[in-house]
């Protein structure tokens, strides 16, 4: 019991009323609201908002109005407890509010700014998102008179698309909880909701295979990538539950309430797929985990998928082609987050190549007269268009070249109630993966691996031992002979499944999923013009792309699948520019920025542009989106100077030093000299490559701490203080009228939505030359277009000169 309810406990005998006695609690998720029909010595209504954990409460004569010209009295009253909007029923007469108490609405609601604020200073701004109040709406304090006791507002509505010319109420008359009147209530008759006809349930797994079953006996669907939830409607309540039996329903709430709004009081259990889906409809696992963290994305989509329950008869033994049926036709008029799952029948090889081709995770088949029984006997089939499942993390290690942070992931995988150590994931893992990672593991730290037979440590490297109860989603392109995973990528944690259901995933049969998506018989084999490289199908790798020397477009490939390691962490979830020379540097070459069909590796986001609409563009994560961009002719890689984790807040500064034509490469070199003191004096490291053309690049790592438009006029400021100091030498100024016998410090790269070309990437020019880091020492002994594909190669298999790049990076003040 605490002070700011004890006027509420004054008032009540509690030995005589049901109302509940006075606790504040600790708030959940979301701040709940509950309007009450109340019929004591006056007819009114009771507004209550939770806020502090208890409900401000003001009683409102006339109830709320939709219209915005009605001023509605709304008196302050004491607060109650939050268990006060559960209470329905009736006050004893000589009780303090004595009469019968209704729940007419209730729902969640959000402040506009400071509550508290707000009450001091009476006005109380707020959306409403109930089953009969939604929208904007305010209370504004009267003056008090002389005499008054109590705090007077005006509840109001606000205009918006809900406003009406009508109160917008008289229309209700029964308990939004329990479907009963005012008199049904005093009268102490049942509940007239319909109640569904079992509280929980397994859910229906899928196993996963590597042929397409023929015939017209199955139904193919949309893999989708996001949580598995069941949900249970009933009257004016859902809950939302994870595959592992969490409930997730605060977290979802704006689908919750769509839910409820939608069913209309019908009773039905719901299996689906909550995602977060792109601009051409793809779910995307990793904006969902975004959307958890923090719960901004507008795109949250529920897909249904079954119906297993429906006004309270229990469909789990009916034909699944009878559930789907029914549930196509309940969802014509769903609000636009829910969304009914359509499918195939028969046709399964043509719709995998249609997912995969689409960029979609694989599909599932499921036969059409089959029952829900939740369990995983092959009913239900999967076709992944790329390998990903879910594994347990056992650990994690922190390479020698890391003060912090984590360097990779040991997974694991049960067999016979053992955990098997099944490799590790270092890709994948941006700084807020690593952050919210950390902040797991604090409290799971053990002193013994919790693996059967322990991986050994490697000598640059310190290990970590993790109890098992995390779940990773980890991308990867095979398993070894040795049972271990190749390319493992961090997708995600997985809070909706229990660590013990985790196994490795087996196929029934030999023939691999990518065979039907690309065309080819086996993975392993191709036909006469084409190769498969990282397991991709590499087209007329005899292409010539270069004439002198003579370079193949199967010699591009390769290139880029040896270099892939030390590319990637400066390529990897940067949105990309590309030049694309289909036929050949000789022949058309153009930029690309948006993204086309989907392929293996390469991911869509979208951007939101400098006049407020959104465009697609695109990056990729591992070796793989590498390798595919490259098969489709991509020469040049250029990257925004952020990541997608923090697309707004830079981290990679570069400077081009142009020089005039003709200029003298011992001047050349003396400027990148200058520019590299003058960042010295800002006590900031640099790093140094070539462009693979006429000039040098100087880059420096900042960690994301300021905007664009800071990060940008940092840049332009640097590039002025060269040309103020040595103006002879140097411009900033982008007209070439302005450069003759100069070096143009080109500080604009800089910007949003400009690119420079990636380290380790190749030049659509005459030659094939890398833009390549070297050592700061190679500066008089490596011309600017000095590397070549032969030489690059050579290079990474010696020392890296930027190996510290990411740990010395500084802060931009």
């Amino acid at each position: 019991m605490t002070a700011k309810l004890n006027r509420y406990n004054q008032k009540r005998n509690f030995e005589r009323t049901l109302e509940p006695e006075g606790i504040t609690e600790i708030a959940q998720e979301g701040l709940r609201f509950v309007v009450q029909h109340h019929i004591a010595r006056r007819d009114h209504y009771d507004l209550r908002l939770e806020w502090d954990g208890a409900l401000l409460s003001w009683a409102v004569p006339k109830g709320p109005s939709y219209d915005t010209r009605d001023k509605r009295l709304a008196v302050q009253v004491e607060e109650h407890p939050l268990e006060y909007r559960n209470f329905e029923g009736t006050i004893p007469k000589g009780e303090y509010g004595g009469g019968v108490v209704m729940i007419w609405d209730e729902g969640c609601w959000e402040p506009y700014g400071d509550v508290d604020d707000g009450l001091r200073e009476g006005v109380l701004k707020f959306v409403l998102k109930g089953r009969r109040l939604k929208g904007k709406w305010a209370l504004v304090r009267l003056k008090r008179k002389a005499g008054e006791t109590k705090d007077n507002w005006l509840l109001l509505k606000e205009k918006d698309e809900y406003a009406k010319t009508a109160d917008g109420i008289s229309e209700f008359s029964t308990s939004i909880r329990t479907g009963r009147t005012m008199t049904e209530i005093e009268e102490g008759e049942d509940e007239k909701i319909t109640r569904n006809s079992f509280s929980s349930t397994g859910v229906q797994l899928a196993q996963l295979v590597n042929t397409v079953p023929e015939g017209e006996d199955w139904l193919y669907e949309l893999k989708y990538d996001g949580y598995r939830i069941l949900a249970y409607i009933e009257g004016n309540s859902v809950r939302l539950i994870t595959r592992n039996g969490n409930d997730y329903t605060e977290r979802f709430q704006d689908v919750a309430s769509s839910l409820v709004d939608w069913a209309d009081g019908r009773a039905m259990i719901l299996d689906g797929e909550m995602t977060i889906t792109d601009a051409a409809g793809r779910t995307d696992f990793q904006a969902l985990q975004n959307y958890l963290k923090n719960p901004q994305a507008q795109n949250l989509t529920y897909i249904v998928f079954d119906l297993l329950a429906l006004d309270g008869a229990d469909l789990r033994g009916q034909r699944l082609i009878d559930r789907k049926e029914t549930l196509e036709a309940l969802m014509q008029d769903a609000p636009k987050n829910l969304h009914y799952s359509r499918h195939v029948r028969g046709n399964g090889r043509e719709s995998f190549r249609a997912a995969c081709a689409a960029g979609m995770e694989g599909i599932i088949g499921k036969k059409a007269d089959s029952i829900y029984n939740g369990t995983r006997n092959g009913d239900w089939i999967k076709l992944k268009c790329e390998q990903r499942q879910e594994f347990v993390i056992g650990g994690y290690t922190l390479s020698s070249k890391k003060t912090s942070g984590i360097s990779s992931l040991l997974l694991g995988v049960y067999e016979g109630g053992e955990l098997v150590y099944a490799g590790r994931a270092g890709t994948g893992l941006s700084e807020a993966d690593m952050k919210e990672l950390e902040g797991e593991f604090k409290s799971i730290k053990r002193m013994e691996p919790p693996f059967k037979l322990a991986p050994k440590r490697r000598s640059n490297e310190k290990i970590t031992w993790l109890e098992p109860e995390l779940v990773a989603e980890i991308k990867f392109a095979e398993w070894t002979e040795d049972h271990r995973l190749r390319q493992a990528s961090f997708k995600g944690l997985r809070k909706d499944k229990d660590p013990r259901d985790i196994k490795k995933e087996k196929a029934d049969d030999a023939i691999q999923p990518q065979s039907f998506a690309k065309g080819v018989e086996s993975p392993m084999k191709a036909n006469d013009n084409s190769i498969i490289i990282e397991g991709i199908k590499i087209s007329n790798p005899d292409k010539v792309i270069f004439a002198d020397p003579e370079v193949t477009k199967g010699d591009v490939i390769r290139y880029y699948a040896k270099v892939a390691e030390r590319m990637l962490p400066y390529v990897s979830r940067r949105v990309l520019s590309i030049v694309r020379c289909p036929k050949g540097i000789s022949q058309t070459c153009f930029y690309k920025k948006h993204p086309g069909l989907g392929s293996q590796g390469i991911v869509t986001i979208p951007v939101s542009t400098s006049d407020g609409e959104t465009e697609d563009y695109f990056y990729i994560e591992n070796a793989s989106g590498l390798i595919a961009e490259a098969q489709m002719g991509t020469l040049e890689f250029h990257t925004w100077g952020s990541r997608v984790d923090e697309l707004e807040k830079p981290d990679l500064m570069v400077f081009d030093l142009d020089p005039d034509e003709g200029m003298d490469l011992s001047t050349v070199r003396q400027g990148v000299r200058d520019m590299k003191n003058i960042l010295a004096e800002l006590s900031l490291n640099s790093y140094l490559k070539t462009s693979g053309g006429k000039g040098y690049h100087v880059v420096v790592p900042l960690k994301p701490a300021v905007s664009w438009e800071v990060f940008h006029d940092f840049a332009r400021r640097v590039a002025q203080v060269m040309e103020q100091k040595w103006p002879d030498r140097y411009t900033s100024n982008v007209r070439k009228a302005k450069r003759t016998n100069k070096i143009f410090i080109d500080w604009i790269r800089n910007g949003r939505g400009a690119t420079s070309i990636a380290p380790y990437s190749l030049r659509a020019r005459k030659g094939a030359g890398i833009s390549m880091p070297i050592a700061w020492d190679e500066l008089d002994t490596v011309a600017p277009d000095g590397i070549n594909m032969a030489e690059a190669l050579r290079r990474i298999g010696g020392k890296d000169p930027w190996q510290d790049f990411f740990r010395n990076n500084q802060q931009l003040k």
